[in-house]
């Protein structure tokens, strides 16, 4: 008995596997975005877990005028007490107080100021709930003692108005929170990869575009 050939309705050949870019243009195109959420979710879980909480401490200070100024003064020198606040003439002393070196204070010390109030806000941060804390009141008493060096020249004097104290909870994001974050970007991802993915094809061979044929042969003797 001869063997039958091959045909296209009855294939004997070894089929063909399909080629990744075949298999990633079958996909529906929500599983781009899905897996994208799925990943930066998982990512962004794992770096909330693995990163150590942050604890965030901020004691104020406030410029007072003496008899000899007015409060303008005062909010304009609160506003230049606040600039120099994290300096090295003034970290030079906090780091004392605070038990950490001048470095770790420039750092993790901010200051902020107001437009409206002679306020000067120290934070600090430390993955240390109680070291956050006495460096917030390591930098506002060495810049309120500096400040009050030369009372005599700006006739403000700064005063501490609030001490830093142990914060309770973590000022940093939750794991949920960074999840929830990597999955908004993997999908935002995941939807920039469908914009470029390869279009699926129609199935259909292309066919040569038609060529008008010579036009009629006109009657160049025309009607006699």
């Amino acid at each position: 008995m001869t063997p039958m050939p091959a045909t296209p309705d009855h294939p004997t050949g070894p089929r063909r596997r399909p080629s990744a870019l075949a298999r990633a243009k079958a996909l529906p195109p929500w599983s781009l975005i899905a897996a994208g959420a799925v990943a930066g979710g998982l990512i962004g879980g794992v770096y909330g877990l693995a990163k150590p909480p942050a604890y965030t401490a901020t004691a104020y200070v406030v410029a007072v005028p003496t008899a000899k100024s007015d409060p303008a003064a005062a909010l304009g020198f609160a506003t230049a007490y606040g600039r120099v606040a994290t300096q090295l003439a003034v970290l030079g002393d906090a780091q004392v107080w605070a038990g950490v070196p001048a470095k770790t204070l420039k750092s993790g010390v901010r200051t902020a100021t107001s437009p409206d109030a002679p306020m000067v806000a120290i934070t600090a941060t430390s993955a240390h709930p109680d070291l956050a804390a006495d460096m917030a009141n390591a930098v506002s008493r060495a810049l309120t003692r500096h400040a009050n060096d030369t009372k005599d020249d700006t006739n403000v004097v700064l005063q501490q108005f609030a001490r830093a104290t142990k914060p309770t909870e973590p000022s940093s994001a939750s794991p949920a929170v960074t999840g929830l974050v990597g999955a908004s970007a993997g999908g935002l991802l995941g939807g920039l990869a469908l914009l470029v993915r390869p279009r699926r094809g129609t199935g259909e061979p292309d066919r040569p575009a038609a060529v008008p044929g010579p036009a009629p042969a006109a009657d160049v003797h025309g009607q006699l």
